[in-house]
């Protein structure tokens, strides 16, 4: 209602994303959410004063639960999708349209841009892996935090992986696909992914997994840059 307060008939659509199957934010403690619900207006156009509009609604949405929205211009989205095929890929593959007509309906990704992304981004990972390493000055707690930290940018890159190859991209499901890919045994991937939710991680529980994780970054760098010879 408030977008649409906004932009008027300039509100194509509205829709949830990142979520199992778009769920909604549910109340945590001092009446915030635990998950903030994410949501993108698709929009004819927008001014500056649709800007100023919004951004003294921002407050308001927080409270209720709500991330700060994603406002895209009707023709931004399939621009761009060879820009951010990834994040854009991820949106496409998990959302529920609440309002107006679906904006994707006609949205393509190329496969070549996913490859080229995952590539791109897994090492990125690889090398802020070795660098923040180096800066925990060999500290336990700095470790753990360090593997917490970066848990969700690895769990997203293998969701990628994992939809490209047409595998289930869940959690769970695409660090499991990783492991059997990478040939990394133990379970490591799947434990890393699961800390995903900010959970604590134990000091020697991090010792144990960083090896194993480094491993798993360096072999999903060898094997994503391999997609350029099949």
């Amino acid at each position: 209602r408030e977008l649409r307060d906004i932009f008027g008939p300039r509100l194509q659509s509205l829709i949830v994303y990142g979520g199992p199957s778009g769920e909604h934010a549910t109340p945590g403690a001092h009446g915030h959410a635990e998950t903030p619900t994410r949501t993108m207006a698709v929009v004819e156009r927008m001014t500056r004063e649709d800007l100023r509009a919004c951004a003294g609604r921002v407050a308001g949405w927080h409270a209720h639960g709500l991330a700060t929205p994603l406002l895209v211009a009707a023709h931004e989205f399939d621009r761009s999708l060879d820009a951010f095929p990834l994040e854009f890929g991820a949106i496409l593959a998990d959302h529920v349209v609440v309002s107006g007509a679906n904006p994707f309906a006609a949205s393509r990704l190329d496969p070549a841009d996913v490859r080229r992304a995952c590539e791109v981004q897994a090492r990125s990972h690889l090398l802020h892996l070795r660098e923040a390493y180096l800066e925990t000055h060999g500290r336990a707690d700095a470790l753990s935090d360090l593997i917490v930290q970066s848990a969700p940018a690895f769990a997203a890159l293998l969701r990628s992986v994992a939809r490209l190859e047409g595998q289930p991209s869940e959690d769970g499901a695409a660090a499991r696909h990783a492991e059997r890919t990478l040939g990394v045994p133990g379970g490591a991937i799947t434990d890393i992914v699961a800390l995903t939710g900010g959970h604590e991680l134990p000091s020697a529980d991090a010792e144990r997994l960083f090896a194993p994780y480094l491993d798993a970054v360096e072999k999903l760098v060898s094997y994503v840059d391999g997609w350029a010879n099949r």
